[in-house]
């Protein structure tokens, strides 16, 4: 029976990515289009991309867990549904981290990584939505500080990639510079994953023997303004919050 079931993940994590694709060109073809026909602002416009993606990633996780193929609990949606101008980081152990995240949030910007931009299926919703392609720019930093003082969260990996199995993680610079040079507080939100599943070696075939089962803690808010406050220069003060974000993020890591 085990083996079976087994076998109907494999099946049905198949359907479900195949779903997913089919979501990706409707949502290129069909809904951004008339979205841009009845929209004319550019703002406007990118929240209610933003809004469409919201409710298409929230039926694919519904459809995951109805499947059989994961199953996933979310701690604290309501705080990341309240949070205004502010940062979200999180792990990233897994390929569908970004989706169940952003399942909840009905507004958000993504820092993604460039790649996504020549993506046949996605590259023309990441760019309808607004998203900042993550690549280094000197437009990078005051893009990002314009997205927050609307009233805008960020949603960033600050590993930068896919967690890997068994390697201790470490944290890039970027989340904790943008969130010192923006003097913006910080979500941190912390993912565990039952057994590996959808990492960065793996393939969508190779399911683990048990279902994963998806944990998604939304955690407390890091503020800025004290530890820049208690630095004296803004990379002594980013360096100290990496260390929290760092502490949040990996806890069995930090012990």
């Amino acid at each position: 029976m085990d083996k079976l079931n087994q076998y109907w993940r494999i099946c049905s994590t198949g359907f479900c990515f195949f779903i997913f694709g089919l979501g990706g060109l409707f949502l290129s073809f069909i809904v951004i289009p008339i979205i841009h026909i009845i929209t004319s602002d550019t703002v406007s416009r990118e929240y209610r991309v933003q809004a469409a993606i919201q409710f298409c990633f929230d039926a694919f996780c519904r459809l995951m867990k109805f499947t059989g193929a994961i199953d996933y609990k979310i701690i604290g949606a309501e705080l990341l549904q309240q949070d205004r101008d502010c940062l979200i980081v999180a792990n990233h152990p897994s390929l569908i981290d970004y989706v169940l995240i952003v399942s909840q949030l009905k507004r958000c910007d993504c820092l993604v990584k460039s790649a996504l931009w020549s993506n046949p299926f996605i590259k023309h919703v990441v760019k309808a939505a607004g998203y900042i392609p993550n690549e280094a720019s000197e437009d990078l930093l005051s893009t990002c500080k314009e997205r927050l003082a609307k009233g805008n969260v960020l949603l960033l990996f600050p590993e930068g990639t896919r967690t890997t199995p068994g390697v201790p993680s470490k944290l890039q610079r970027g989340a904790a510079q943008i969130a010192v040079r923006t003097v913006t507080d910080v979500r941190i939100v912390h993912i565990t994953v039952s057994e590996p599943f959808l990492t960065k070696q793996g393939k969508w075939y190779q399911v683990p023997a048990k279902k994963a089962t998806f944990t998604i803690e939304v955690k407390d808010k890091v503020e800025v303004a004290p530890i820049i406050k208690q630095t004296t220069h803004h990379s002594i003060a980013a360096r100290r919050l990496q260390q929290q974000l760092s502490d949040g993020l990996f806890p069995e890591q930090n012990e």
